[in-house]
């Protein structure tokens, strides 16, 4: 038998297939739980990589690959191939290349610092180089970056998607922690990347969880609201009936009683529920007790539905400023590619209404996974990634660094104030206006849907799905001058973090929000806990 393996390495996980290489079917599939590095957001994990080193960051990366491709029950001694997709970050971790020239970006900051630009092109390499588990003369194809900002997985959601075909002016996302997006304008793209934050998958939600069994994945509308909830093959079935207003919960479909969590989709149509039943008013549900309760004890709360305001905030205007910098109304782009689990799993019209989806859109695609589907069509055709690298050459992309982008600034800055402060939408476009910058208009009638798979990985296989939850490592360090008195422990958020009866701080990666939190360093009375100290366990 001759094996090949395929890689997501995103930033809320991995997710790996097996594949047999004589007829290209997929026989088993193997995902995380979450990232093994610090943080919920690309710019964590790049911030945590400069910090500690790329060999370190490096290394609890590949153990977790491979401790996936362990799980996917194949021999790894028959795997012939491996490939890879992600974005430009992720895919440096994993191959050790240095990420300076990311972590700064423009020519000044380069020279100034001595940086020099790493190239990012398709290429073929060693797989057991690299450090994975695999015999020797395994090879590892890895596609091509369109420009050094433009991963990968950026031309993977554009290239599985038929975005690049598609003749009408239209917009594709890939919504996730770090949500790529382009817009095509005749034969121009248009690029840009929003840290919309851990939000859209499901993290740094009180019952949060990423896309798997026993997520509430979305809520439908029946008289009543029923929870959507995935199944074991990741599929959406009836959970239990719920009325928000009325504050009940009654058992009615087969996943009614197993639901553990809530994943970003179904926070998505939380939110629009929240809103549409004008439940939500200036940051605070009004519910008799501040939150909307589904099934199984899982529900989000005010802090919630704000996190998931924001993360919607971070896309909505960078949807809003790749158009305003292509000199284009909304109006005159109606045709939406939808990518990534969140992509999948939420209700389109749901995303429409919160502002997912640019309401002019009147036809919308909706695609599962692209950059595990692209890594797995390279498995199955090698030279695929030839053709990948002419089509990334022939992309003639703009891409738009939204950090420090004015327009982005301001489009932001009062979604922030919807959000927090209730801003009426009146408002919203009137001081945009005073910056020159188009009205948001409202969405009016219905989208054509199309929804092209029924979960972000179509095929698990015939061996089916596992879940990994042992990855990472942990940080560990004892800080002079500490009296023990835990509050850095009961500040954690995600409960990373514990305090030995030696005071020894240990914290775990995988939970750990990094240097976007830093809430234990700062509640701490006596000032003497630098979460930089801390060192690394391998």
């Amino acid at each position: 038998m001759s094996y090949g393996i395929s890689l997501d390495i995103g930033t809320s996980g991995t997710r790996g297939h097996a594949v047999d290489l004589s007829n290209g079917k997929i026989l088993s599939t193997a995902v995380t739980e979450c990232h093994p590095l610090p943080g919920a957001n690309i710019m964590d994990h790049l911030t945590f990589c400069i910090n500690v080193g790329t060999d370190v960051a490096h290394k609890i990366l590949i153990d977790t690959v491979n401790k996936v491709i362990a799980q996917l029950g194949v021999d790894l001694n028959q795997v012939d191939r491996v490939s890879i997709c992600g974005n430009p970050i992720q895919l440096s971790l994993f191959q050790g290349i240095p990420v300076d020239d990311l972590a700064f970006a423009g020519e000044n900051a380069h020279k100034a610092r001595g940086i020099k630009e790493q190239k990012r092109d398709a290429g073929v390499f060693s797989a057991v180089d690299v450090g994975l588990n695999v015999r020797d003369g395994c090879e590892l194809y890895v596609p091509p970056a369109i420009r050094h900002e433009i991963g990968a997985d950026a031309l993977a959601m554009m290239y599985k998607s038929g975005f690049l075909d598609e003749k009408e002016n239209c917009m594709v996302t890939d919504y996730g922690t770090n949500a790529e997006m382009a817009l095509k304008v005749g034969d121009e793209i248009y690029t840009g990347s929003a840290a919309a934050g851990p939000a859209m998958e499901g993290q740094s939600i009180q019952c949060g969880m990423l896309a798997g069994p026993g997520a509430i994945s979305d809520l439908e509308w029946d008289v009543q609201y029923i929870c959507k909830v995935l199944d074991d093959t990741i599929t959406p079935q009836d959970g239990a009936k719920v009325d928000f207003s009325l504050e009940t919960v009654e058992d009615f479909g087969p996943m009614s009683g197993k639901a553990t969590g809530i994943t970003g989709t179904g926070v998505v149509a939380a939110v629009e529920a929240a809103l549409s039943s004008r439940l939500y008013k200036k940051g605070k549900l009004k519910t008799s007790d501040g939150k909307l309760h589904m099934q199984d004890g899982v529900y989000i709360d005010s802090k919630d539905v704000s996190e998931a305001l924001k993360a919607i905030g971070a896309i909505r205007a960078g949807h809003f400023t790749l158009l305003e910098h292509a000199g284009l109304k909304f109006d005159e782009m109606t045709v939406m590619y939808m990518a990534g689990a969140s992509g999948t799993y939420v209700d389109a019209e749901k995303a429409r209404a919160v502002g997912l989806v640019p309401p002019s859109c009147k036809t919308i695609y909706q695609y599962g996974n692209t950059s595990l589907a692209m890594a797995t069509d390279i498995l199955r055709d090698p030279e695929l990634l030839d053709k990948l690298q002419d089509i990334a050459n022939g992309i003639r992309a703009n891409h738009i660094m939204f950090a420090g982008d004015k327009i982005f600034e301001q489009i932001y800055m009062q979604e922030l104030a919807v959000c927090d402060e209730g801003m009426s939408m009146e408002m919203y476009n009137s001081n945009n206006a005073m910056m020159g910058i188009q009205e948001l208009p409202k969405a009016r009638g219905r989208a054509t849907v199309n929804r092209v798979v029924t979960r972000d990985i179509p095929d698990l296989g015939e061996k089916g799905l596992t879940i990994l939850h042992d990855i990472g490592t942990e940080l560990r360090g004892t800080m002079e001058g500490c009296i023990g008195c835990k509050k850095c422990e009961q500040e954690c958020p995600q409960h990373a973090l514990t305090v030995t009866d030696d005071k020894e701080i240990v914290v775990k990666t995988k939970d750990c929000l990094g240097t976007a939190c830093y809430r234990c360093q700062f509640v701490c009375p006596k000032k003497v806990y630098k979460y930089d100290n801390l060192k690394l366990t391998l």
